[in-house]
């Protein structure tokens, strides 16, 4: 029987002629029902204004082709690193950029941020935590939006804050706007900072639920990893052709406790082209093809 409450999709592009519109006949081509995308290019903050991204022509396609528009994704740049305040200059820009994100992910119609924590950059991971919980306040009690932004779990390379369920916990317990955070739970990101995923999905489940609460999980990124376990190293592999395979990321999809919850692979492209129709029709269905990237 086919589940109507699983939202699987992937990251897709925001680029000329078509923008947006672009984008939603994309994630179409796929066979998603949701999907991820930037705003402009992830390594900067140059932005076109939305009134030249075919937007309006988007979510009327959304809405014909019968998505729902809550479940769609917007992550943000990866300039933005609001972890660390040694900087005033940067710290500042980075909380603009997030104010400007929220704002433009409103103006697609869309409801939830993906946001990196970022790096304490040598502070410490207790200061990193105080400086992103400050920042995310600042941003979120101007932006005059109700979009939600999910704070990504992270692999453990270099100075990386929220690298665990704990320190995902604090930045949140820190903040005053706790209402509009939430944690978007990528499975390659969590393998590589030591949760066994493979070996125990149930209860790291369990301890996601304990700690942070599954209320609070917004976006899962379904991703397989090119390395093993507390890895720290976070590099994303095609479904199936890493450690943690096919039958742990379709038991992750299909879980009936993360129903409901947007679903997104950002895995690599195959000489220059996509796999997410391969990949996302191997998820919904549970049929894997041995060696269907060959």
């Amino acid at each position: 029987m086919k589940n109507e409450n699983i939202y699987l999709g992937s990251h897709v592009g925001l680029s000329a002629p078509d923008f947006y519109l672009g984008s939603v006949k994309e994630a179409l081509s796929y066979g998603s029902n949701t999907f991820m995308f930037y705003t402009g290019a992830p390594q900067n903050s140059f932005r076109k204004p939305l009134s030249e991204l075919k937007i309006q022509e988007g979510r009327k396609l959304i809405k014909e082709s019968g998505i729902d528009e809550s479940k769609i994704v917007v992550h943000a740049p990866y300039i933005i690193n609001a972890a660390n305040s040694s900087r005033l200059d940067l710290y500042e820009m980075s909380i603009n950029t997030i104010v400007s994100e929220l704002r433009r992910t409103a103006g697609f119609g869309a409801k939830i941020l993906v946001l990196h924590p970022g790096s304490h950059v040598g502070m410490g991971v207790e200061n990193g935590i105080l400086a992103l919980a400050k920042a995310l306040d600042t941003a979120l009690s101007c932006d005059g939006t109700d979009v939600k932004i999910a704070i990504e779990t992270m692999s453990g390379k270099g100075h990386e804050i929220g690298v665990n369920f704990e320190e995902i916990k604090s930045i949140i317990d820190h903040c005053k706007l706790k209402n509009r955070l939430g944690v978007c739970l990528d499975t390659c990101h969590v393998h590589d900072s030591g949760y066994d995923l493979r070996g125990d999905l149930d209860g790291v489940i369990e301890r996601f639920d304990k700690v942070i609460g599954l209320d609070r999980l917004l976006v899962v990124h379904v991703n397989d990893t090119k390395n093993p376990v507390a890895a720290h190293k976070d590099r994303h592999e095609n479904i199936g052709y890493g450690y943690l395979g096919f039958d742990v990321l379709y038991r992750v999809v299909h879980h009936p406790r993360l129903q409901g919850i947007p679903m997104i692979l950002e895995t690599p492209y195959i000489n220059e082209k996509a796999p997410y129709k391969q990949e996302i029709a191997m998820l919904r269905s549970g049929e894997y093809k041995e060696n269907w990237r060959d």
